[in-house]
């Protein structure tokens, strides 16, 4: 084959020798170059390639240029929609018309046959409210004036209950004969003072739990007895801390004003009783209380235990004393009883004011009934007239009960409180009370009016 010629090709140099650079490049064909078959075009094997000797020179990146202030697109102005003033009108609609119900026909009255008389309704319970307000209604609920004070039951009960004191001056007179002077005069004069006790508060509770067998309230009976007890107390003006609270164990519907400041009341009535009708009865003692019948009752009881101490140990005596003569002799035991009578006859009749001792008693029950009716009206004055009713109808069924009971128990003979047993009774019977609590009322819508 045959190498092919390349045009103006320079002759070879010497290894030696420079390289010599042409000065004008190479000039390619336009067309690309023709291979003969498949055998590539050889190179010479010592001479590298040339070139150039500056670098080609590239133009610098000129970066775009962005307007310096942003001016926001304006956007059209939109009005906002217009919106009916008025709203839509609808149409009623219109019930329809039912036509009016025909009444029944009138029919007419029956006679009854002449010569006959229908039988008599029988009567009906009194319907009482049972919703009685007991919200207090008083803005200042601590007043000195309401605290406690003195009637004239409380007197009363002073006054008859001055025998029983002369009775027990006399036996404590006879007791300080065995002491030298001066303590029988301290005796009776410490006697005398002891009175102020009945108004300080520890030997209040000692008599409290040991001589009306009562007890202080647990937090549980508290939980509902004092929001009850402070609504009370603010109607009446009374400061609630003035008094304490205290539980009988009885089962029966009861409440006791003990001593100077202390309000009892059983736990069957804090258990069974209606909110408004156990205000009322903590009114009821709070009346006894505010009127000055229980430091009064408690005073005289004070004064008149040796009285009573001594006269249960005389008649004690007695009964053994002529149990003894009557166990030898019939005669015996006369005169173990003649004896005693003349004895209480000859202190009597040196003594005279004991012999009152025998009708004081029905003295004091008949103030205490009356104590007891003033307690009530204390009570309707507060706003618990209604409720002091509903008790006292719980009181007259409970009583009807006892009787039925006691009435067969007695052959079906019905069982009644004689009269010594109702004069000595001191409290009224409950439709005296019921009674009298009507009035009030009626006189009070009377006045109202």
């Amino acid at each position: 084959m045959t190498e092919p010629t390349y045009p103006d090709a320079p002759p070879p140099q010497s290894p030696g020798a420079p390289p010599q650079h042409p000065t004008v490049p190479p000039q390619s064909p336009q067309g690309a170059p023709q291979y003969p078959g498949a055998t590539p075009p050889p190179y010479p094997g010592t001479t590298p390639p040339e070139y150039p000797a500056t670098a080609p020179q590239y133009p610098t990146a000129t970066p775009p240029q962005y307007p310096t202030t942003a001016v926001p697109p304006q956007y059209p102005a939109s009005a906002p929609p217009q919106y009916p003033a008025a709203s839509p009108q609808y149409p009623t609609a219109t019930p329809p018309q039912y036509p009016a119900p025909t009444p029944p026909p009138q029919q007419p009255p029956r006679v009854p046959p002449r010569g006959f008389a229908p039988p008599p309704a029988p009567p009906q319970p009194p319907v009482l409210d049972r919703t009685v307000d007991i919200d207090p209604h008083t803005g200042r609920i601590h007043l000195a004036a309401r605290q406690r004070g003195a009637d004239a039951t409380a007197i009363g009960q002073l006054v008859f209950q001055l025998p029983h004191f002369l009775c027990s001056l006399l036996v404590i007179g006879i007791i300080s004969m065995f002491l030298a002077a001066p303590f029988n005069y301290l005796l009776i004069g410490a006697w005398i003072a002891s009175g102020a006790l009945v108004f300080h508060r520890p030997t209040e509770k000692l008599l409290a739990r040991y001589l009306f067998r009562m007890r202080p309230a647990l937090h549980s009976e508290l939980t509902r007895l004092e929001p009850i007890w402070h609504q009370v107390t603010a109607k009446a003006g009374v400061s609630p801390e003035t008094y304490d609270l205290w539980i009988e164990d009885h089962k029966a519907v009861n409440a006791t004003a003990a001593a100077g400041h202390i309000v009892g009341v059983t736990r069957y009535a804090l258990e069974t009783l209606p909110d408004a009708q156990l205000a009322a009865v903590l009114a009821h003692e709070l009346g006894h209380h505010r009127g000055g019948h229980a430091w009064a009752t408690l005073l005289g009881y004070w004064y008149s235990m040796p009285a009573r101490i001594a006269w249960a140990a005389f008649r004690i005596a007695a009964v053994i004393a002529f149990q003894i003569a009557s166990v030898f002799s019939l005669l015996g035991a006369l005169v173990v009883g003649l004896v005693s009578v003349v004895v209480v006859v000859a202190v009597a009749l040196s003594f005279p004011p004991l012999l009152l001792v025998l009708v004081t008693p029905y003295l004091l029950a008949a103030v205490g009934r009356r104590s007891e009716l003033r307690a009530d009206v204390q009570a309707a004055e507060l706003g618990f007239a209604d409720a002091m009713i509903e008790v006292f109808h719980g009181f007259l069924r409970d009583e009807e009960q006892a009787l039925a009971i006691a009435a067969r128990e007695n052959g079906g003979r019905a069982v009644r409180p004689g009269l010594g047993q109702r004069l000595l009774s001191s409290h009224p019977d409950t439709h005296t009370r019921i009674r009298r609590l009507e009035d009030w009322r009626a006189a009070a819508a009377a006045a109202a009016r």
